[in-house]
């Protein structure tokens, strides 16, 4: 049986000092020994995650944290992780000692609250003592969710649990769609599927897979073909269909096949929107216009699959942008979680569709391109524009058109150098 795709779960962080009981807590809600437990602080090391079914949530992935109060080298590079976390979680856990609240808490609480992160504060070792009532009653008049919790005791996980629960975060995925919205039930779309070496005999890859599902979800349905297969498959139908989707990399020769009047975009663009923020990535596209020899451009990717030959990230995009900058360019790369602090250095942010990822990190992506003044595109966004077809893959996307075209007058594109 396939598993819910980590991008499609809820994630939650547990964080806090070294040695209050994360693990412990996260292997009570999970029953089973998901984590190393040990009297010696610091034992977790790395962030664990942990996939289970939290019903009647659903899926959820538990993200237990290393202690934020690490001291040394190896103390700051734990720290480093457990902070890059907080960049894709959706529902934060924020474990104490009942007699251990201090400046360490109150900074991770604030981290929350920057972020707008629901979160649930729970002080661990009730079987030992009782938090300050006082403290409890302030916590709880600035919002925050608390509770008390023994990860020794039978069912000292059952508050915790059920205050996950009546967080209610699934709301994050009931209100978003991939395509269906754009389809409608009972009309058809057309997907466009190259078979390469990006996907391997027997297989479809992820954003393929997911959007299939969402049209049928959708009460809508759809023909999958190859970019060889479209100009029949658009004939043997009795009407056009609603919408055609394509793997960027067929972006040219699929706009050439589909009638105008068929609305055209591509996976990678339907996934800035269910992903991330399409509006702000549709304008850092224009930076492409002002790309100059020598500038560096980040390509980050969400997973970190091995690049093969003539690799969309490391190679086709390369060669398009310089095409079409007419600039001989730097291209570094960062690939899943491994996303740099500082952007200064880059003239441009190239993201994928962030298919591996969850919308948090990638929202959490923009925002920091945005606060840093660095433009950030998207694979399809960038390639389309580099093909010169980027107002005919917003075409499905009214206000992204919009938000294009307004960009446009006062950025025009310099034409080809």
């Amino acid at each position: 049986m396939e598993k819910t795709p980590k991008g499609m779960r809820l994630h939650i962080g547990i964080f806090g000092r070294r040695n209050v009981g994360k693990s412990s807590i996260l292997n009570a809600l999970v029953g089973q020994q998901a984590a190393i437990v040990s009297e010696i602080a610091g034992t977790t090391t790395d962030p664990v995650e942990k996939p289970m079914e939290l019903l009647p949530l659903g899926p959820v992935l538990f993200i237990d944290t290393a202690g934020v109060d690490d001291a040394g080298a190896l103390g700051e590079k734990r720290v480093h992780k457990t902070r890059m976390v907080l960049d894709r979680t959706d529902l934060a856990v924020l474990v104490a000692e009942p007699d251990g609240w201090g400046d360490f808490e109150e900074t991770l609480l604030d981290a929350f609250k920057e972020r707008g992160l629901k979160h649930i504060i729970v002080f661990n070792k009730r079987d030992l003592a009782a938090p300050p009532m006082e403290l409890v009653t302030r916590l709880r008049s600035e919002g925050s969710v608390v509770v008390s919790a023994s990860a020794k005791m039978v069912g000292g996980a059952e508050e915790l649990r059920r205050a996950l629960l009546a967080q209610e975060p699934s709301a994050l995925f009931s209100s978003r769609v991939i395509a269906s919205d754009l389809v409608g039930p009972g009309r058809l779309a057309v997907l466009v599927v190259p078979i390469d070496k990006e996907a391997p005999k027997g297989r479809l890859i992820l954003p393929q897979v997911q959007t299939i599902r969402d049209l049928l979800d959708g009460e809508a349905g759809c023909v999958v073909v190859t970019e060889k297969g479209l100009r029949g498959a658009l004939k043997a139908l009795n009407k056009p269909p609603a919408l055609v989707v394509t793997d960027s990399q067929a972006f040219k020769e699929v706009a050439e096949a589909t009638p105008q009047e068929v609305p055209m975009t591509s996976f990678s663009i339907l996934m800035a929107r269910f992903q991330g923020d399409l509006l702000e990535q549709v304008r850092g596209t224009l930076a492409i216009n002002s790309l100059k020899d020598g500038d560096k451009v980040l390509i980050a990717e969400a997973c970190t699959h091995h690049p093969i030959e003539d690799d969309i990230g490391t190679v086709k995009i390369p060669k398009w942008l310089e095409k079409r900058a007419g600039a001989e360019l730097v291209f570094e790369h960062s690939r899943g979680h491994d996303f740099p602090d500082d952007l200064s250095p880059y003239a441009l942010v190239i993201h994928c569709g962030n298919c591996m990822g969850n919308r948090s990190e990638m929202v959490s992506r923009v925002l920091r391109c945005k606060r840093q003044g660095v433009p950030i595109t998207n694979y399809g966004l960038a390639i389309a524009y580099s093909l010169g077809i980027l107002e005919r893959a917003l075409g499905p996307f009214p206000a992204a058109l919009q938000a294009y075209q307004s960009a446009l007058e006062t950025s025009p594109p310099s034409g080809a150098r």
